[in-house]
């Protein structure tokens, strides 16, 4: 059993400091960086898989910038066989179709059975890469996954995907690329053992050259959407506290909301 899992490193969202640089671009030097949280997710359910089946491997691979491989060490950590990234001055500011086309590249250096992605990330919540590389490889797409069943005798594999009114049974032939989400299964922390083997498994770099890419065709310059304008959301308004019964509660919410009706 062979997954590669797509990983991206994303300023960590429990910093709260996240902010736009003079370009209007994410400033990820202003917090550390950590794995995406659905990605890590997605990364267990291999885990587990190569576990329950008793052999196979895990690849990461991660387009991002040249710090990169110090947050891949922990995703390793928790298990994954080796890294790949792909990192190039001319990535920077990537909008999605770059993003996708690269990636897309990548994977067709690799041998998979099986392409595993957080359904979306959260410094960009587009959730359209996995769907993207899927639809560039020619390879059908399993979207949010909450539990992931091969069958590698028959080159097949079943998921259940959450849907509006419950869950859809989606069954396709290997090789297939799935969107997971977090019903997958809590990702397991890191053990000392892992930490330290990861500082011995490979991560191999890849340029957009190695990929035959142009650095002119994709990054910031070819850019098919961009930030026209933001602004910080207006303070809040002083907090009323209201003691006294429930009653005086109740008679007070219902005064507050008259001031303020529209008609």
């Amino acid at each position: 059993m062979r997954i590669v899992v797509l990983v991206k490193p994303v300023p960590d969202p429990a910093s709260a400091g996240e902010r736009l640089g003079p370009d209007d671009r994410l400033d990820r030097a202003a917090v550390p960086a950590v794995v995406n949280g659905n990605d890590e997710y997605v990364l267990e359910a291999a885990l587990k898989l190569v576990e329950a089946a008793g052999e196979g491997e895990i690849t990461l691979l991660s387009m991002a910038p040249t710090n990169a491989p110090e947050t891949l060490r922990k995703a390793l950590a928790m298990g994954a066989t080796r890294g790949v990234h792909v990192t190039d001055p001319a990535l920077a500011g990537s909008c999605t179709v770059s993003t996708t086309q690269v990636v897309a590249a990548a994977l067709r250096e690799l041998e998979f059975d099986m392409v595993f992605a957080g359904i979306d990330s959260s410094d960009g919540v587009g959730g359209v890469v996995p769907a993207g590389v899927a639809a560039l490889l020619g390879l059908p797409y399993l979207s949010y996954a909450a539990r992931i069943e091969p069958d590698m005798a028959n080159r097949s594999v079943r998921v259940r995907r959450i849907s509006a009114t419950g869950y859809d049974l989606l069954e396709a032939s290997l090789p297939v690329v799935i969107g997971g989400t977090q019903a997958l299964g809590e990702p397991r922390y890191p053990s000392l053992k892992g930490i330290m083997a990861a500082r011995n498994k490979e991560i191999v770099t890849r340029s957009l050259t190695d990929l035959g890419f142009d650095g002119a065709t994709v990054g910031g310059a070819v850019a098919t959407t961009a930030v026209l304008d933001s602004r910080m959301p207006p303070a809040r308004a002083a907090t009323e506290i209201i003691r006294g019964t429930p009653d005086d509660g109740a008679v007070r919410i219902v005064d507050f909301l008259v001031e303020r009706r529209i008609i």
